[in-house]
This record gives C-alpha cells, sequence and structure tokens, in this order.
C-alpha cells in the first residue's frame, strides 16, 4: 500500500480525529477557561426593551397604545426580575442591563401617555369633541376669551 492511502496509527498524527483521546476540536480553537459557562439570556429582556420603546414613540396615539405597550413591558420586566433575583448566575448581565433600560423606557412611555391622555381629556372636557373635528372654532373660542 501506498503511504497516502494508509492512517498513522499513531492518534494525535491523524487528521480525521477518528481516534480515541483525541482533541475533536480544531487546531486554532481555545477551550473556554475552567469554570466559564454559557449564559442565556432573560426570556423577556429583549421583548421588554422593544415595548419599552414602542410605549414612548405611541404616545402620541391619544395616549392609549403607549399605556398598553409600558404596562406589557413593566409586567414581563417585573417576571424577568424574579427570575434574575432568583439566581443571577444563569442570566446574563447584559440581558439584565437590557431589562432595566426596557423598564426605564416603559416608565417614561407610561408617564408621557398618561400626560398625553389627561391633557386630550381636559381639552375634550374644557372646548368640547366640536373643537376636535373643527380647529377654527377652537380659535375662535381662544379670541373671545383673549387669550
Amino acid at each position: 500500500m501506498s503511504e497516502e492511502t494508509q492512517t498513522p496509527s499513531n492518534p494525535e498524527q491523524n487528521p480525521q480525529g477518528s481516534a480515541q483521546g483525541q482533541n475533536p476540536y480544531p487546531p486554532n480553537f481555545q477551550q473556554p477557561p475552567f469554570g466559564y459557562h454559557y449564559q442565556p439570556a432573560l426570556p423577556n429582556a429583549t421583548a421588554v426593551l422593544v415595548l419599552g420603546i414602542l410605549s414612548i414613540v405611541s404616545c402620541c396615539c391619544y395616549g392609549v397604545p403607549g399605556i398598553i405597550f409600558a404596562v406589557i413591558a413593566l409586567v414581563l420586566a417585573r417576571k424577568d426580575k424574579q427570575l434574575f433575583t432568583i439566581n443571577p448566575l444563569w442570566y446574563s448581565q447584559s440581558s439584565f442591563k437590557n431589562l432595566n433600560a426596557g423598564k426605564v423606557c416603559a416608565i417614561i412611555g407610561l408617564s408621557l401617555s398618561i400626560l398625553y391622555l389627561l391633557f386630550y381629556l381636559f381639552f375634550v372636557l374644557v372646548f368640547g369633541f366640536k373643537a376636535i373635528n373643527n380647529p377654527d372654532d377652537v380659535q375662535d373660542l381662544l379670541n373671545s376669551l383673549d387669550i
């Protein structure tokens, strides 16, 4: 037999890696340090961040969608924070930071949405629904009040 078809008897020289006891990783692969383990992200961290941002963006839609997005984000954030406090070593720190950022965005979106909704309700109570449909009526009311 020629030398090209023979497999080496030494398992460390075998490029196939089929011998028992041989390193199955490629030659340039660096194994993780001792004690390292993969930490998954919190299950809803990204969803909380997205919902928090959506609550800020949608606060101008009469306030209602912003309130809905913010409440959902805060509920999911509370559940994930409970998971993280039970065992913080199971989950990554970056996902916890995303969770906190989403929670802050949800609080800001909730407060802006409530303020906008209160402003809208005040506007309706003072000027009525007719003023919403016709801005000229609002201008006439403001001119009559000398404002």
